[in-house]
This record gives structure tokens, C-alpha cells and sequence, in this order.
């Protein structure tokens, strides 16, 4: 089999650098190496309708499930605040349905899609699946975080999500849970599918996820659980190389995903679409300068949001439950208005600058967190 470009990976990054390839005509083969496009569903599933609209996707009804209406945040103590995210129009999606939606966007567009094809091996002339030799001219690693496991395991934290059905999950309604005894260095979060049903899950680092994980849901009430998924995440940001010779790497597996909260369907998605635009201009000039446009335009897009996110995560990382109480009791009404009036759920960092308080009159934040908020700053 011959194509111009391979693309090993069929989730969102992979199906939107397929789909920009495929419609400047030149030939695409997507392989999955799952037996269905969209499964296993790691992904909370949250993006802004924004997000959305500039990946080229106007979600079909299936795969939109509703709006998000409030973030609720609560520290170690029980202490929490509510977050009106009406503004940042963020909504809950269903990612099987969303993948399957750009996978149809990239046949339409003249992709070819297999699943339940796994990469091997590059060649001199392409690469091997475990079907069959293939040549092609480029090839795209859009396999996740699998693909970092080998380079970088201090960029790793497990995590594990449940699916259940409870009704103490309410629709339009997340939660974020701090913790860092129980979650060190992330969290645990609620995000409703529906009234009644979500999706419930924890990341640390050196934790029993799915101990922790049971733990937290006994805590919480009655509930039953309809599925159950466990997945490393990539919190460290951006590879440092987008193109090493005719490889592009895209999606999580370049560390596109977002290093504060893991979630990645824009900033990833758009890895893929400005991989697409790159790959098919050096396919029409053979000048590999074109090539290297990917990660220009993706770091000029997401570069100084994902070094203050880091350094977001840094801060995070070093602190303590008594700390974090601390911040908590800092948080003004005030701030959390301000938080609910702003749309930057792709660039989230000015928000957790306000919870900080670092810009404001409150200087617990500065007394706490020393010098990192400097860099967070600039």
C-alpha cells in the first residue's frame, strides 16, 4: 500500500490533521489501533463551544450532551466556591461521538480509516502495521501519551475515570476537589453527562487510583458504576522537537495537552489542524521548511499560555493542604465574579492568577508561594 501520509492515532488530533490533509487531495490512511474510532473515552469530555468552532465542528446532537452552567471548588477542608461559567460557554460533549463526527468530516474529505490497525515500526520507505508494509512520504504519531511513556515518566500521573449513574450528580454542574494527601499534585473531579449520570475521576502522583478513586465515591453516597477507564495523563507541556525528520508528532503524544488540568480537545486538536496545513504544503512544494511552520504556529498560539500553566502546575505541586485552606479563605466574592465575567476557558491562567490573589490587594499568595509567582506573572 502506498499514501502520502500515515496517521497512527484515530482521536482528534489524528482525524483533524487527516481531514486538512485529505482536502487539498492528497492521500491519507488513519490507523486505530482500538477495534471502534472514539473508544476507550479517557477525556472528561469538556471544550468551549468557541474551541469548537475554530476546529472546523459544528457538534451534531449526539455528540453535544449539554452546557456547562457552574464549577463548584473545594479545598481539603470542605471549604469550596462556585465558579458561573455560563460566559465561557463550555460544554459537556461525547467524545466516542465527537471523534466518530471528525472521522466522517475526513472521509468525506477522501481519508481512509482502519481500526483495529496498530503501528510498529518505521522503515526506510514508510512504516509497518501488524497487517502489512506501508510507504508513505510522512508519518504522524498521534498515538497519546503512550507515546511519551518512553521519553519522560516524571511527565506521567495515572488517572482513573468512572462512569456511574448517581443522584448526587447534578446536570450543568462540575466539581473540582482538592486535596493534595489524597490527589497530590491534581485533583478529583465530578462532570455531569446528564441529571444523574457523569463522570467521576482522580489523578495523582504515586497514588492507587482506583483505591482512591472508590474511596472518594463510597465517601460521596449511593451510586452505580456503568464503566470504568484508567489512563496515564501528560501533565509537563509541549515535546521540545513537533518534526524529527519525515515524523510529525501531534496531539498528546507532543504534550499538547493543557499541563494544568490534562484536557486537551482545542490546544491538541489544533496541533492536529496546524500539522494538516504544514504537512500539505510540503507535500505540494517538497520544501521541508514547511514542515517546521507546525510548531511555529502552535507555540505562537499556545506557547506563553502553557509556560504559565507549568508554572501554575509547579506551585500546585509544592503546596500544602494547609496552604491551599489558606487560599481558599483569600478568594473574595469579588474574584469569583470576575472569574465567572471572563471567556478564557482554552487560556485559563489569568483565572488562577485572581484565585491566587496575586494581583489584587491580597498578599497571602506572595507569603505563601514565594518566588514562582514572578514568572506566573510575566
Amino acid at each position: 500500500m502506498d499514501f502520502d501520509v500515515v496517521v497512527a492515532g484515530g482521536s482528534v488530533a489524528g482525524l483533524l490533521c487527516a481531514r486538512e490533509i485529505a482536502s487539498k487531495g492528497f492521500s491519507v490512511l488513519v490507523i486505530e489501533e482500538d477495534y471502534e474510532i472514539g473508544t476507550p473515552e479517557h477525556c472528561g469530555g469538556l471544550v468551549s463551544l468557541a474551541g469548537l468552532e475554530e476546529l472546523g465542528i459544528i457538534p451534531f446532537r449526539k455528540t453535544f450532551d449539554h452546557m456547562i452552567e457552574s464549577a463548584k471548588v473545594t479545598a481539603p477542608n470542605g471549604k469550596s466556591f462556585t465558579i458561573n461559567s455560563k460566559k465561557q460557554k463550555v460544554v459537556e460533549i461525547s467524545r466516542r461521538e465527537l471523534d466518530k463526527q471528525i472521522a466522517f468530516q475526513a472521509q468525506k474529505n477522501g481519508a481512509i480509516i482502519k481500526v483495529k490497525t496498530s503501528f510498529q515500526e518505521i522503515t526506510d520507505t514508510g512504516i509497518r502495521s501488524n497487517e502489512e508494509k506501508i510507504d508513505c512520504n510522512i508519518f504522524v504519531d498521534a498515538r497519546g501519551v503512550s507515546s511519551l511513556i518512553h521519553k519522560d515518566r516524571a511527565g506521567i500521573l495515572s488517572s482513573a475515570q468512572y462512569e456511574i449513574y448517581a443522584d448526587w450528580i447534578k446536570k450543568g454542574k462540575v466539581e473540582v476537589i482538592f486535596d493534595q494527601e489524597k490527589y497530590p499534585g491534581f485533583f478529583a473531579w465530578i462532570i455531569p453527562s446528564n441529571e444523574g449520570k457523569g463522570k467521576v475521576g482522580v489523578a495523582g502522583r504515586g497514588i492507587n487510583v482506583a483505591e482512591t478513586l472508590d474511596k472518594m465515591l463510597e465517601e460521596r453516597g449511593n451510586y452505580s458504576t456503568i464503566r470504568k477507564i484508567f489512563a496515564p495523563i501528560w501533565i509537563k507541556g509541549p515535546i521540545e522537537k513537533f518534526v524529527e525528520g519525515k515524523t510529525v508528532i501531534i496531539g498528546d503524544a507532543a504534550g499538547q495537552a493543557k499541563p494544568t488540568t490534562a484536557g486537551g480537545i482545542f490546544t491538541s486538536g489544533m496541533g492536529g489542524v496546524y500539522a494538516g496545513q504544514a504537512i500539505s504544503k510540503f507535500l505540494e512544494t517538497n520544501d521541508e521548511t514547511e514542515l517546521e511552520q507546525y510548531q511555529k504556529n502552535w507555540v505562537k498560539r499556545f506557547g506563553k499560555e502553557f509556560e504559565k500553566q507549568s508554572f501554575a502546575r509547579k506551585i500546585l505541586e509544592r503546596i500544602d493542604n494547609k496552604t491551599i485552606n489558606k487560599l481558599f479563605e483569600s478568594i473574595t466574592p469579588e474574584i469569583i465574579k470576575e472569574i465567572s465575567e471572563k471567556d478564557d476557558f482554552d487560556f485559563h491562567t489569568s483565572s488562577i492568577i485572581k484565585l491566587l490573589g496575586i494581583k489584587g490587594s491580597i498578599k497571602t499568595a506572595q507569603a505563601l508561594l514565594g518566588g514562582e509567582l514572578k514568572k506566573l506573572l510575566s
